[in-house]
């Protein structure tokens, strides 16, 4: 018997590089699953984006967040996730351009910022789009305190205002749009259908699949109701716009309060209509509104109010296009201390000088055409190109403001808020960073 420890291996005879036999290496096994150590706060330098998104939540009131939180202690039920942990998400995610619930659910297991803003908490698509919709009165006044603060420091003045308006792609189909009597056969067919799936329903073992039709069913009847109640409202805009009551008015089954609108590009598409004022000085959003009608006409006063409901003041001055202002919404803003730069519309054919009184005129409408006559009013209106659209065109190409994939004014509105929030805190990090760190 030999001593040694591993006899057969002294026993084989060493190679002389000559043999036949196949060479033995370790290649790369891919299916195999590794468990590696990670260490979140190490995966992002000082500095990084996320961090300062996430020092910008920490800054913010979270009251409204926490109080709908149906989990306390003591009581039984899972504990939800951390609202700071979904508004950073969100915000991030738009700031990055992504609009969509699942890519953000992909982002959080496969990039690093999302993953150090989850925090080794699980989420999936489902929290997230609820969430991103579920909130609109405690989201607008987190808008609310991120130009509070700026305003406070004198970053935001309210000097002078500039609003537009960007007519923004629904989710609804061109398509999906039915006149009255269509409406009424798919209403018919709705009830038929969610009587069927209420039958499959009652059965002592219902099925997920069973279950999930049902609720499918029960949202497409509750659409095309609504598009029934909106018809009358659409069909009496649409007289007034053309002066044929004859004409049919047609309202979306899958998005009722989407309108067709004519497009930046000329053509006619399901959208909606997002007004944004920006202050000129500080280029931060501070009024966001919401439509389903393209007109831009009549917006000033209800942007106005919308201001100081949110600031509790007005601005000095408001710019805005020639198509959205009247001589009503003039003299009103007069009367509320409000200067308006818009340009006097002048229509074809017409050799009246815009800065002409015309009879009816108040003396509000003759004081605006005699300041916009004047090259200092000139020079202050060309700050509102520069402003307000330099913001939508923003928002639209970076910020998910192309085209919404939710549908409902309220939750297309709440979109925007987000879009507004995250081009606030964008801002802030640019004009005062050391608030950020």
């Amino acid at each position: 018997m030999s001593d040694s420890l591993f006899p057969d291996v002294e026993a084989r005879p060493a190679s002389d590089g000559r043999d036949d036999a196949p060479a033995r290496y370790e290649t790369a096994n891919r299916a195999q699953i590794e468990l590696q150590p990670c260490d979140l706060e190490a995966l992002l330098p000082p500095g990084h984006a996320a961090r300062l998104v996430w020092r910008f939540v920490e800054g913010l009131d979270l009251s409204a967040f926490y109080r709908a939180i149906r989990a306390r202690e003591g009581r039984a039920g899972r504990a939800p996730i951390d609202p700071k942990i979904l508004i950073a998400l969100w915000l991030y995610a738009t700031m990055d351009g992504v609009g969509s619930a699942r890519e953000v659910d992909r982002l959080c297991y496969g990039h690093d910022a999302y993953r150090w803003l989850r925090g080794g908490v699980s989420v999936n698509h489902h929290t997230l789009s609820d969430f991103r919709v579920a909130h609109q009165a405690a989201l607008d006044d987190l808008l609310t305190q991120s130009i509070a603060v700026l305003l406070h420091r004198g970053v935001v003045t309210m000097a002078r205002v500039a609003q537009d308006g960007t007519r923004v792609r629904g989710s609804a189909g061109a398509g999906s749009f039915r006149r009255g009597e269509t409406l009424q056969t798919c209403l018919r067919l709705a009830r038929k259908q969610v009587e069927r799936t209420q039958r499959q329903a009652e059965a002592p073992a219902p099925t997920r699949t069973e279950a999930a039709q049902q609720r499918v069913a029960a949202d497409r009847l509750a659409r095309v109701e609504e598009a029934l109640a909106q018809l009358p409202a659409v069909q009496a805009t649409k007289a007034r716009q053309t002066g044929k009551r004859q004409t049919e008015a047609r309202v979306s089954t899958t998005d009722p309060d989407a309108r067709v609108m004519k497009m930046a590009d000329g053509g006619y598409r399901p959208a909606y209509n997002v007004h944004l004022a920006t202050d000129v000085d500080s280029r931060v959003i501070v009024g966001v509104r919401t439509l389903n009608s393209g007109a831009d006409q009549s917006h000033l006063g209800p942007m106005l109010d919308a201001i100081a409901r949110r600031l509790g003041q007005l601005p000095q001055a408001q710019l805005l296009d020639g198509g959205f202002v009247t001589k009503a919404e003039i003299t009103a803003a007069a009367a509320r201390h409000v200067t308006v730069y818009a340009p006097p519309m002048q229509r074809a054919g017409r050799t009246r000088p815009p800065d002409a009184p015309v009879d009816g005129d108040t003396p509000a409408v003759v004081a605006w055409r005699a300041r916009m006559a004047t090259d200092e009013a000139k020079t202050i209106y060309k700050a509102r190109g520069a402003t307000a659209e330099w913001v939508n065109a923003d928002a639209r190409t970076h910020r998910t403001l192309g085209r919404v994939l939710v549908r409902g004014l309220a939750k297309v509105h709440t979109w925007a808020l987000w879009i507004a929030l995250a081009h606030n805190m964008l801002r802030t990090m640019e004009i005062v960073p050391h608030l950020m760190t």
